[in-house]
């Protein structure tokens, strides 16, 4: 059984020492995935003060951008969106954002079968307001 480690140039770069995915047999498990452009790091809609001190957010300019980042690492691994068999998605702000993120969600994700769960959290590892794990299976 093959343990492949995957890194995706064209994917953000992770946050600590791991790779995007890891395949395992038929099954790719995808690390945490944020909303930063790869090209050069940002947080699409975030807002800062003069201090650096996060104001606001866009929670649907990150939402558009995390799931680009998935489909990259996806399509990187030699899959799809169509594989996903199971999704878990941290947001910081439930209340707030689980509107829109709901519908960009099932845009985003249309005609893909997977399981989901969809959790609050105090804070992500850096200042995001939304986070995806994902597992995909490869049918052959």
């Amino acid at each position: 059984m093959g343990h492949d480690v995957i890194r995706v140039g064209g994917a953000p770069k992770p946050v600590g020492a791991y790779p995007h995915a890891r395949r395992v047999g038929s099954l790719l498990f995808l690390s945490g995935i944020g909303p930063r452009v790869p090209a050069d790091n940002s947080i699409p809609g975030n807002v800062v003060d003069a201090d650096g001190t996060l104001v606001s957010h866009d929670i649907e300019a990150q939402c558009r951008q995390v799931f680009a980042n998935v489909r990259a690492v996806l399509e990187a691994s030699g899959a799809r969106f169509e594989d996903l068999v199971d999704v878990t998605v941290y947001l910081t702000d439930m209340a707030g954002d689980f509107e829109a993120y709901n519908r960009l969600y099932a845009e985003a994700f249309a005609g893909v079968d997977a399981c989901r769960t969809t959790v609050e959290v105090n804070a992500l590892p850096t200042a995001i307001a939304i986070e995806l794990k994902c597992v995909a299976a490869f049918t052959s």
